[in-house]
């Protein structure tokens, strides 16, 4: 299957923080879009592996996915190194997305820089023909992406493009809410961390309503890109 985006989260819930609005922008119109979520999320404080699992499938109904998979790297310990590389770049040639959006540059977790650095070096290496890989015993041809962008998951960032998301903003937080087991709820037995408090949603709407004010949206989801992003046509721009 071919898709139009791919986005790689480290962990299951990344993307749908940072970038589901985006994604609902493209699938609402018809773009195929996948995730691929690095690890389950296994040293998180809250949930299980397998808990997280379901909760991803659910929040892919909502963002319309048309796939979603898990590459169960070991969870606080991904490296760019070649191991993680040759796997990142299977999935890329998998689906040979034109666009693949990422984690941020930089970040708190060392998982969502790591992540950053592995899937933009991933994607370069990927176009290069002499890297062999296979799938099934079925030799893969070359793929690299058009476009990588980095989402921003701090305010410590300045984007290089704002995508207005107001019309998705409530469809997204129900994605983000589709993970149960990590964010708030009154109800919840389990400690309480730092993304489970009510103010940590309280943050991301703050954030979104901040890229938004930039551009004159209500809502807004902000992305660099180490390259300098070009448009054909000055209205493009508007």
């Amino acid at each position: 299957m071919k898709l139009d985006v791919l986005a790689f989260g480290a962990h299951p819930d990344d993307v749908e923080i940072s970038a589901a609005g985006t994604i609902l922008s493209l699938t609402d119109k018809g773009l195929k879009a996948g995730i691929v979520d690095l690890t389950r999320g296994e040293m998180g404080t809250r949930g299980t592996a397998e808990i997280r699992d379901k909760e991803s499938a659910d929040a892919a109904k909502i963002l319309g996915l048309s796939v979603r998979e898990n590459l169960g790297f070991d969870d606080g310990f991904i490296h760019n190194k070649k191991k993680y590389q040759l796997e990142v770049i299977k999935i890329i040639r998998k689906f040979k997305p034109r666009i693949v959006i990422t984690t941020a540059i930089k970040d708190r977790h060392p998982d969502h820089a790591n992540a950053s650095a592995l899937v933009e070096d991933s994607c370069f290496l990927s176009g290069l023909m002499k890297i062999e890989t296979d799938i099934d015993g079925e030799k893969q041809t070359a793929w690299r992406p058009k476009l990588v962008l980095h989402f921003i998951q701090a305010l410590t960032i300045e984007p290089d493009v704002i995508i207005d998301t107001t019309e998705y903003f409530e469809r997204k937080m129900k994605s983000i809410l589709a993970h149960q087991s990590q964010f708030y709820n009154p109800d919840s037995k389990e400690p309480q961390t730092f993304i489970s408090s009510p103010h940590f949603l309280e943050f991301i709407k703050s954030r979104d309503v901040i890229f938004g004010s930039q551009i004159g949206a209500a809502y807004g989801e902000g992305f660099t890109c180490k390259r300098t992003i070009g448009v054909k046509n000055l209205t493009d721009l508007i």
